[in-house]
């Protein structure tokens, strides 16, 4: 699979507003080679008669689809994720391989190494722009549903903790994006928890406090477990999945915490 086709094949709504800004300028530096050899994106053509083919695509489906969300494709997804992988990496002020390597892994796990390998080209890329965070996020937010939002910020914390341990820039940056991403406190609060180990983590991750009787500890689990339920990202495909999976595994364990705390 080439470089071309990988990208043209992953895009949807993504290729349009900031985020197909940054693309075309990580596309940019990257295509020339690919495109001589197999055209690029979709069509075999140049990359401006490309990006216009998309742009009317992207008008016309914004006049079909003014009350609807289009559902996000795992390219988007992809793309959202490399961009915003780019914004924590650089909180710190400083590139810290452990969390490169991290962004490279996962991908490999959920993508596959060929995959993988295309679009850890294009985050190299992502990486030396300056990256309009709240633009960006508000164009995921308003493109993207909520439990894939989740799924991104879950990644997020797990980039942050890759070099061993969260700096209060990095916890700052991924409040900020989750704000701009529309995910409440009490959600950005138990996805957080899944990093963190204290006495009162089990609550947090199942949005409660320590005050809650044994039913609402009970209902809290079951709504917790419905909202991070892996097939509420199926539409992303099996790769994300997997990442979902981990979070369900979390208030499971939270859940079973609790249980064994409280005797019931």
């Amino acid at each position: 699979m080439s470089f071309a086709k990988w990208i043209g094949g992953a895009l949807g709504w993504s290729f349009g507003g900031p985020i197909g800004a940054i693309i075309g300028l990580a596309i940019g530096s990257l295509i020339d080679g690919a495109a001589e050899q197999s055209g690029f994106l979709l069509n075999e053509g140049n990359p401006k008669q490309q990006r216009r083919s998309r742009q009317s695509t992207s008008r016309s489906r914004s006049r079909t689809q003014t009350r609807t969300r289009p559902q996000t494709q795992s390219g988007d997804f992809e793309v959202s994720l490399l961009i915003l992988a780019s914004v924590i990496i650089k909180a710190d002020g400083i590139q810290d391989q452990r969390e490169l390597d991290y962004v490279r892994q996962q991908f490999v796990s959920m993508y596959g190494k060929q995959r993988a390998n295309h679009a850890f080209k294009l985050f190299k890329n992502i990486n030396k722009q300056n990256i309009p965070t709240r633009k960006v996020c508000l164009q995921i937010k308003q493109m993207m549903d909520h439990s894939s939002r989740l799924q991104l910020l879950h990644f997020l914390f797990g980039i942050a903790k890759a070099d061993g341990m969260v700096t209060d820039n990095e916890v700052s940056q991924i409040y900020m994006i989750s704000g701009y991403l529309g995910i409440s406190s009490r959600d950005y609060g138990s996805i957080k928890a899944m990093f963190y180990n204290s006495s009162d983590n089990a609550y947090k991750i199942l949005e409660i406090t320590k005050d809650a009787t044994d039913d609402e500890v009970k209902r809290a689990y079951r709504k917790m477990a419905k909202k991070y339920h892996p097939d509420k990202v199926i539409h992303l495909g099996k790769e994300h999945q997997k990442g979902a999976e981990e979070k369900f595994r979390q208030v499971q364990l939270a859940y079973e915490q609790l249980q064994k705390e409280r005797g019931f």
